[in-house]
């Protein structure tokens, strides 16, 4: 029987090998990829002939996979993937070190549904691609629909699942000074899509961290949360966005992914992948997120 794991393992050769037209074997005819953080907006692909029309050739890339870390679900068709990317664009000769999550659906052996954030910045700074990034972002414009109602929790409040909801309603409710309480005094946090960033080691840190939040005007609504329970019981994944405001900006729309390790009602570990390309340019700070690369 093929797995998930499987076809992640294969769809990973398959790619680090540039065999590009022989990926879309991988994908059931009626199979969606959606890249929610897609700049300069989300995209989504609908069938194997609109993945071929559009993903056919590849790209100009030479690149090979380390670090995977491969989360098996409660759902048995789904996994998610943690791994980098590390090659050079042949283009420009220039390297590359990328992060990437991945959730992989897949149904008698076949892709049916893939859920694909990387962190573009630094593909396309080694495409020489950051001027017209910007450009990109000058007009384009996400569709805002009016954000639902929260939804009533059922989740024990200390459990993976209740501690993941309190965090980004947290966030939503500008506890800013709540918040680092969620997190143990020795904790362990990464924001891999952002370039320079420190990682967080205790609540003290986190405490620090959440006055962005305040200082920067932060006013946030949650959408379209998704956990995923994984089979470490300490371990939940959450995708969701982020709607709102920030310093006085536009409203805007941001997806994310998180996973965190929760120990005794307490986040012990997290990786953020937040879309912070969208909200440097959404909050007029692109140029200032560039220089950090």
């Amino acid at each position: 029987m093929t797995t998930p794991r499987d076809v992640f393992d294969e769809l990973s050769e398959r790619v680090t090998a540039r065999r590009w037209d022989e990926i879309f074997a991988l994908y059931a005819e009626d199979a969606v990829v959606e890249n929610p953080q897609r700049p300069p907006v989300p995209s989504r692909y609908e069938g194997r002939e609109t993945l071929r029309k559009n993903f056919g050739g590849g790209l100009n890339v030479r690149m090979d996979r380390a670090d995977v870390l491969i989360h098996g679900t409660t759902d048995p068709e789904v996994i998610v993937a943690e791994y980098r990317n590390a090659g050079e664009a042949l283009d420009t000769g220039k390297s590359f070190d990328i992060a990437n999550i991945q959730l992989l659906r897949v149904r008698d052996g076949l892709i049916v549904h893939s859920r694909d954030y990387h962190d573009y910045l630094p593909l396309i700074a080694a495409q020489d691609g950051l001027e017209q990034l910007k450009k990109s972002y000058e007009t384009a414009e996400r569709e805002l629909t009016p954000v639902p109602p929260r939804p009533a929790s059922t989740a024990d409040p200390k459990s993976p699942r209740g501690v993941f909801e309190r965090l980004v309603y947290g966030v939503a409710d500008g506890d800013w000074a709540g918040l680092p309480e969620l997190y143990a005094e020795e904790t362990h946090v990464t924001h891999p899509f952002l370039p320079g960033s420190a990682t967080l080691k205790s609540r003290e840190d986190l405490r620090e961290h959440f006055k962005f939040g305040e200082r920067g005007e932060v006013r946030f609504q949650v959408r379209d949360l998704v956990i995923h329970e994984t089979l470490d019981p300490e371990v939940v994944i959450g995708e969701f966005d982020y709607q709102g405001t920030a310093g006085g900006s536009a409203e805007f729309r941001v997806s994310n992914i998180f996973v965190l390790r929760v120990r005794d009602g307490l986040i012990v570990g997290s990786r953020d992948y937040a879309d912070h390309l969208a909200i440097a340019a959404a909050t007029g700070r692109l140029d200032e997120l560039i220089s950090k690369l």
